[in-house]
């Protein structure tokens, strides 16, 4: 499988995908560490895919995308944002909606 495969086959078999330097659990950079803090107070499921961990997953996703940085997320296959687009949304109610738009379940206390 290319790598082209293998980030097409996770952004369209999870509902919530999050393209991020580290994991969840432990993030390796600010704005991935942002990105997980949102989600995380959302309280939405995501997967977390650790770009630290293959070179090529890391240039992958950026061809993918076509979009230059990490971190990316994807809800039902398709590109949201980075770091400052998730936080803008976030702030602005934006984010929350799409999720509910897209019939994903978030904590409705956040």
């Amino acid at each position: 499988m290319s790598i082209e495969q293998f980030i097409d086959n996770e952004v369209k078999s999870n509902d919530v995908v999050l393209f991020m330097k580290g994991t969840p659990q432990f993030p390796q950079c600010g704005f991935s560490g942002q990105v997980v803090q949102i989600l995380d107070h959302i309280g939405v499921g995501y997967k977390g895919l650790n770009v630290l961990e293959s070179a090529e997953l890391r240039d992958g996703i950026k061809v993918y995308s076509n979009w230059p940085t990490i971190p990316q997320l994807y809800v039902k296959g398709e590109f949201v944002g980075g770091c400052d687009i998730i936080r803008e949304m976030f702030q602005a109610g934006e984010l929350q909606q799409l999720f509910a738009d897209k019939g994903i379940p978030v904590d409705v206390a956040a």
